[in-house]
């Protein structure tokens, strides 16, 4: 049986979506100390949808594979839907990961909330805190 599945190896090797906006409505960056992977998630809006979405990833296949796939789960998405993508979601949607690298999923959807909080900071906009947590809280943090 592959380490990887095609959909990984497709997404690693020509990942969608990938550089950076300039005047992004919304800028994420997470990363894990524990494995080096550092993911940034950029994000320009429009009528609460996300019209663009761009990522710069530094780490393993994994990483950069989830990385692209949750910019295709998002773009065209209401910000609530995006918010809704799960770690979960991207590791279903790549066809599985290896458990060792389910931490990059985890990654991807914390990537997205962080450009979602950082759009919402920046335009003032009310949100549950509760749905973003602080980096020394975050799941992938704590699952390496």
């Amino acid at each position: 049986m592959a380490l990887y599945t095609d959909i990984v190896m497709d997404h690693f090797m020509n990942p969608r979506n990938v550089g950076s906006i300039e005047n992004a409505d919304g800028v994420g960056e997470v990363g894990n100390a524990k494995c080096g992977d550092i993911m940034k998630m950029y994000l320009k809006i429009k009528d609460d949808k996300i019209e663009d979405v761009k990522f710069e990833t530094f780490g393993c296949g994994s990483a950069i594979a989830s990385s692209s796939m949750a910019t295709e789960m998002i773009k065209g998405k209401t910000i609530e839907e995006a918010l809704n993508v799960t770690n979960k979601d991207v590791v279903d949607a790549l066809g599985g990961l290896p458990a060792h690298k389910l931490h990059c999923s985890v990654l991807a959807e914390e990537a997205v909330k962080s450009a979602v909080k950082d759009y919402y900071d920046k335009n003032g906009i009310a949100y549950d805190k509760k749905k973003f947590p602080e980096c020394e809280n975050c799941e992938s943090c704590r699952m390496v």
